[in-house]
């Protein structure tokens, strides 16, 4: 671990210079790779002992390591498949599980894992409530639903600024953001939307037709949709901000899944978010007159 550490470091500051940023994130992509190895061997022999991965700072911060699997999947990623009688050890075999016993229920024959979290759904604040999070590539999980809807609630006029709200999949982003509004917004009352983006330089006849379904799509549903194109041509950063006091950093914008399939009506990663993969992104909720401001 040591070795590729110092090995990436060498590589891609050979002159040195690298940030505590740029030197935590190589450590911990160094850790996290004899970590998959250690548990695996942990999945191959269960003598093996636990090990848990970490690093400190020089201000005593510790970060504990973890794989993206096991953030995912927690419940199966520290389960050992295996069985001890006395020396021998015998591998189950998946059609021996039993497949009457709820999702919760030990896999027989392996030891009891460490007691997973109640959720695997990603970290997001409770609330709402103002904070920080970050998600890593290839991550599973995200939905709009989770990661903005408990702060649209309530609101009456929501506003997001988007530069890059231009091809299909970017204005289907928008669409399925707007249809969250419409599940969680009381019956009976109307929200306003507005979007500030730029307009598409390539083919913004498009762009606007694309606007235009969208608005008449999800107006019957009481989400009041318009759009305003930035005069300027020189935004660049993205947010949400709601008449309720939230504003919401997004450094992607909703440009945050990965390329689906969208020509697939069978693939639950059409139909579901959750199912689709992100790219790295970050969000930071921010109240107004909150403390921490």
């Amino acid at each position: 671990m040591q070795k590729t550490f110092s090995g990436l470091v060498k590589l891609l500051f050979p002159d040195g210079g690298a940030t505590p940023e740029e030197i935590r994130e190589l450590l911990t992509l160094a850790i996290e790779g004899r970590k998959r190895v250690k548990d695996q061997l942990m999945r191959i022999d269960s003598t093996y002992p636990e090990v848990e991965f970490s690093f400190a700072d020089r201000s005593g911060r510790v970060t504990k390591v973890q794989t993206l699997e096991e953030r995912e999947h927690p419940r199966w990623y520290h389960r050992r498949n295996v069985e001890e009688v006395g020396e021998a050890v015998i591998e189950l075999d998946p059609p021996h599980l039993d497949r009457g016993a709820p999702a919760s229920a030990p896999i027989r024959g392996a030891p009891e894992s460490r007691d997973p979290p109640a959720s695997t759904t990603p970290d997001v604040p409770r609330g709402p409530a103002p904070g920080h999070v970050t998600f890593v590539e290839n991550q599973e999980g995200v939905s709009f639903d989770a990661l903005l809807g408990p702060w649209l609630d309530k609101a009456a006029v929501i506003t997001l600024t988007d530069p890059y709200i231009r091809v299909y999949h970017q204005m289907r982003n928008l669409m399925e953001l707007l249809e969250v509004v419409a599940l969680r917004k009381p019956d009976g009352e109307d929200v306003q939307f507005q979007l500030i983006t730029a307009p598409d330089p390539d083919d913004i006849e498009r762009q606007t037709g694309y606007l235009e379904q969208i608005r008449n799509g999800i107006a019957p549903l009481g989400v009041e949709f318009s759009w305003a194109f930035d005069g300027t041509s020189t935004i660049h950063a993205r947010h949400l901000v709601t008449d309720t006091g939230w504003k919401i950093l997004l450094d992607r914008g909703l440009d945050v899944f990965q390329r689906a399939d969208l020509n697939n009506g069978f693939s639950p990663a059409n139909r579901h978010q959750r199912f689709r993969q992100v790219k790295a992104f970050e969000v930071t909720y921010l109240q107004e007159g909150a403390a921490a401001l």
